[in-house]
């Protein structure tokens, strides 16, 4: 292991976020859109108190609401689904086309209507939706993608224009009233529902799938894993047989396997960013499809794998995979406490790097402040996700390490004395650039956000 030590504590225009970053920030936009020169300011000033107590956003931006959960869907296939999660933008004649998760369990309020053709498990209420947005940001079609899912958090989108959709569960045929097996990946097809195939893409792994990205280069596709007990997820690689891809390559199978770091069992116990890893290692996960035992559980001979809490958001840029841990708590049986880790893997030369680590450095137990969804913004900038208590927050992160609040959920579903905000999740940017899109987990609502990105 080498050790370089880049470290500076970053400015917060976030007032009462607490939030702060340390590492090389500079490093999550090398190689990709985000990697203009950065301008003469940060962030786009104080967030201005939205009248219609939906959505707060600094002067000069603007929402629309897109879609609300219980609102008929425009297909007239049923309502809006409940929880609206992960979420990318593909590009079309004119206009962008959202595909967006629902991360709905047994008791979801709307489920997604069961559509024949594309419901795996009838008994499943989660799947996603397909929207068709126009450049003028109005919906012009709505339709179910895929139903019959569980539990569908985030995926990310392949460089052939489709959607790969997760569910975090391991709910086995018979748990409840599920008729399958679940703990999946599915492809969705974000342009025609016709094309998409509701059947698992088992070779990729049955465990509590939270994203993916994948390497256009040679088609392989990285996974995280969010376990909510001990021991925590791992991170994944799947190596296609297809390499080449193209929509449905990828159930020609390939090869699953978690990373090691050798002498390094859980991520947690890394603390200083720029820690460098070389020539980490890739084991092959014995039983993909977990008949017996969890993966997570499963016998990787010795030395094992290497766990991580939290394990998130993934996405590709440049030459590497980035991936997020939101947070670690010893308390929760964590080896170390941090609010947030960002980590980038290097595939050309097997080298795995802590590039930033969030958190107001004191009081580990405070909650909030902890990354989840994250996207490269093309104007230069990170969009960051928070998942936690208290307000909620879109934060941006410039290249210059300064921290700002880009939006905040002032749509309150608790009570007037103990107030409560749904989290956001799916940020994601049109392909021209000129809109970002966010989701509102609880009540699940998207929004369109437009105004004076620099």
């Amino acid at each position: 292991m080498s050790v370089t030590r880049r470290r500076l504590l970053a400015g917060t225009a976030a007032v009462g976020a607490g939030i702060a970053v340390t590492g090389d920030v500079e490093q999550l936009f090398a190689g990709s859109a985000a990697a203009a020169p950065a301008g003469r300011h940060d962030g786009y000033g104080p967030l201005v108190p939205d009248p219609d107590g939906l959505l707060d956003l600094p002067r000069g931006f603007r929402y629309t609401v897109l879609s609300r959960e219980g609102e008929p869907l425009r297909s007239g296939e049923g309502p809006v689904p409940s929880h609206c999660d992960g979420m990318s933008a593909f590009p079309g004649r004119g206009r962008a086309w959202l595909v967006r998760n629902h991360e709905n369990r047994p008791d979801a309020e709307h489920r997604v209507p069961p559509v024949e053709g594309v419901t795996y498990d009838p008994a499943g209420l989660g799947g996603c939706t397909a929207l068709e947005v126009d450049h003028a940001g109005r919906v012009r079609t709505e339709r179910v993608a895929i139903a019959g899912t569980a539990v569908n958090c985030a995926g990310g989108p392949t460089p052939w224009h489709t959607w790969l959709t997760c569910e975090e569960t391991e709910d086995e045929a018979g748990t409840g009233n599920y008729t399958k097996d679940h703990g999946f990946i599915f492809e969705v097809d974000p342009y025609r529902q016709d094309r998409t195939v509701p059947e698992p893409l088992t070779a990729m792994g049955r465990f509590q799938h939270e994203a993916i990205a994948v390497d256009p280069c040679d088609g392989t596709v990285y996974e995280t894993e969010d376990a909510f007990e001990k021991p925590f997820g791992l991170f994944y690689r799947f190596l296609p047989k297809n390499p080449r891809g193209g929509f449905g390559s990828l159930r020609a199978g390939g090869r699953l396997e978690a990373l090691h770091v050798p002498d390094v069992p859980d991520l947690s116990v890394v603390q200083e960013p720029g820690t460098v890893f070389r020539d980490v290692e890739w084991k092959e996960v014995p039983d993909p499809l977990a008949k017996q035992t969890a993966i997570r559980f499963q016998d990787f001979g010795p030395g094992g794998v290497t766990h991580a809490q939290k394990l998130e958001g993934c996405y590709w840029g440049g030459d590497r995979v980035y991936f997020v841990s939101s947070f670690a708590k010893t308390a929760d049986g964590s080896r170390a406490d941090h609010f947030g880790q960002v980590w980038s893997y290097e595939p050309r030369n097997r080298r795995l790097t802590l590039v930033i680590v969030f958190g107001p450095g004191t009081d580990v137990q405070k909650p909030g402040e902890s990354p989840d969804n994250i996207c490269l913004a093309p104007q230069g900038g990170l969009m960051v996700c928070e998942d936690g208590g208290g307000a909620q927050y879109v934060f941006g992160v410039s290249r210059r390490r300064t921290v700002y609040a880009m939006a905040r959920n002032r749509q309150n579903i608790g009570t007037e004395d103990e107030p409560e905000w749904g989290e956001f999740a799916g940020v994601t940017f049109s392909p021209d650039g000129r809109t970002m899109f966010v989701n509102v987990y609880t009540p699940g609502t998207t929004f369109a956000v437009t105004g004076p990105w620099r």
